[in-house]
């Protein structure tokens, strides 16, 4: 048998090709909502940082409009806030300060939409953020969810000197496996 070529692996290449500086910064001063810092870790099936991983997100502003054409309230969408940022990984850790999304009908519940790449994955795997601090059982996709493993979408407030911190880490197997869904 003959070890695998470059050409059948996937990375390492996040850190040079798809991450910019600045690019897990969503917001600036004039950006409208409750300005936050959600920051995880990407861990591997025993619980290992994973150094040379993405993340993807892409959110509502504070009043759960996009700031997208393709969002019917597209022209209301607030025109400082970015909606998407990547953060690559550095000892398995992400980053991004964005704002608290408003709900986007028909949930009433705000999410983040997640996107993970990792060396290895030939497909990317999708998820959502939930915030603690709300009923996310109002969200009929949330409701659906095994109630056992609902809690691996769910991140969780603290209150920090620097302002309001959501903690949410990404595991990619193992028994408590992040919940990720087919598109």
């Amino acid at each position: 048998m003959r070890p695998q070529s470059p050409s059948q692996t996937v990375g390492p290449f996040f850190a040079f090709a798809l991450v910019r500086e600045g690019g897990n910064v969503l917001v600036d001063e004039k950006t409208q909502g409750e300005h936050i810092l959600l920051r995880g870790q990407v861990l591997d099936g025993d619980g290992q940082p994973v150094d040379d991983a993405l993340v993807e997100i892409w959110q509502a502003d504070a009043q759960g409009r996009f700031r997208h054409p393709a969002d019917p309230n597209y022209a209301l969408a607030d025109p400082h806030f970015r909606g998407f940022g990547r953060s690559g990984t550095a000892s398995g850790g992400f980053w991004f300060r964005t704002v608290k999304p408003g709900p986007v009908p028909p949930s009433p519940v705000p999410c983040i939409a997640v996107r993970v790449f990792a060396r290895g994955m030939l497909i990317h795997a999708v998820s959502r953020i939930y915030f603690s601090d709300h009923d996310n059982t109002q969200d009929p996709l949330f409701a659906s969810l095994d109630p056992e493993r609902r809690q691996t979408l769910v991140a969780e407030r603290q209150l920090t000197p620097a302002g309001v911190v959501y903690r949410w880490d990404i595991r990619l197997q193992g028994p408590r496996e992040t919940i990720f869904f087919d598109l």
